[in-house]
């Protein structure tokens, strides 16, 4: 298993301007990382004229300092798209497939939804979206799939983020080109037990995130700065790995079993200094793994 970060985990020293998207995939080389994910190109260069370009830089800058570019990840919403223009939306993210195989990945994350617009009317369940998402999703696996990158969605942003759903977008796209990134701590969103959701959807992996959170039950205080609620009430912040409260040995493990051996990237969202929560999220994912 080779073990990752996400350039996420940077972007509060890239939003100070103190590093660069090249300047993070040295960084992810020189703290000792097998790989790096990363983001959106538009998000972190929004004025960007010629994206093609700037991939084509990132990927020679990735093979100067000897790291792997390993995954791209990019927003999207087939729900909450601008004017409901669903084709519209899936041509931009066939746009970031484009950029992901300029950059060399193997594969390419995209969201599916967020959840109905405030204005729709009618239900607003996950089966009611489902038909339009899976549509989505598979127009543009198979777009990749010409490129040779294989694409997926990300249990995130809570519409689609309990394992249920994705296993159900999973196999409705049903697709060997289709499946899933598992961010091992996103679960705590919808308040569903790690463990078990990492090894449900462990057979569908495409790549993983490694991301622990601090947990506190909803009956007490909201803790304040820095804290998040859950679908059901509970409070979260995020944690360097091996701080937290997220059941991280038997996640690795059900991963493990599954015969899963690509990615594992910290994502990492703690409050503390990024390079010191980076590192030591980085030394003790390593013990984790060995233990598993």
């Amino acid at each position: 298993m080779k073990i990752g970060v996400s350039s996420f985990s940077y972007e509060r020293l890239t939003k100070a301007n103190e590093l660069s998207m090249k300047d993070t995939i040295a960084m992810a080389r020189e703290q000792g990382f097998d790989c790096i994910e990363l983001l959106d190109i538009w998000r972190q260069a929004p004025d960007c004229e010629a994206p093609h370009r700037l991939a084509e830089g990132l990927r020679e800058e990735a093979e100067r300092v000897g790291i792997e570019l390993c995954c791209y990840t990019v927003a999207a919403d087939f729900l909450k798209c601008p004017d409901g223009d669903v084709a519209r939306e899936v041509e931009r993210i066939k746009v970031a497939v484009d950029l992901a195989a300029v950059l060399g990945v193997p594969v390419m994350r995209h969201d599916a939804s967020y959840g109905f617009p405030a204005d729709h009317a009618g239900l607003k369940s996950f089966d009611i979206a489902l038909p339009l998402l899976r549509d989505a999703c598979l127009e543009i696996t198979e777009y990749a799939a010409e490129s040779g990158v294989k694409t997926m969605v990300e249990n995130h942003g809570r519409f689609c983020q309990d394992s249920l759903r994705v296993e159900k977008l999973v196999t409705a796209v049903n697709h060997s080109n289709f499946g899933v990134l598992i961010d091992i701590g996103n679960f705590v969103c919808v308040d569903e037990d790690n463990s078990v959701a990492v090894g449900r959807l462990a057979p569908y992996a495409f790549h993983c995130h490694a991301k622990d959170f601090h947990l506190k039950a909803g009956t007490g205080l909201f803790p304040g700065r820095g804290w998040n609620v859950s679908r059901g009430g509970n409070f979260w912040r995020g944690a360097i790995i091996g701080h937290g409260d997220v059941a991280l040995l038997p996640c690795i493990r059900a991963l493990k079993q599954a015969g899963y051996d690509g990615a594992l990237a910290i994502e990492f969202e703690g409050m503390e200094d990024v390079l010191t929560g980076i590192a030591s999220g980085h030394e003790n994912l390593r013990r984790l793994i060995d233990m598993a």
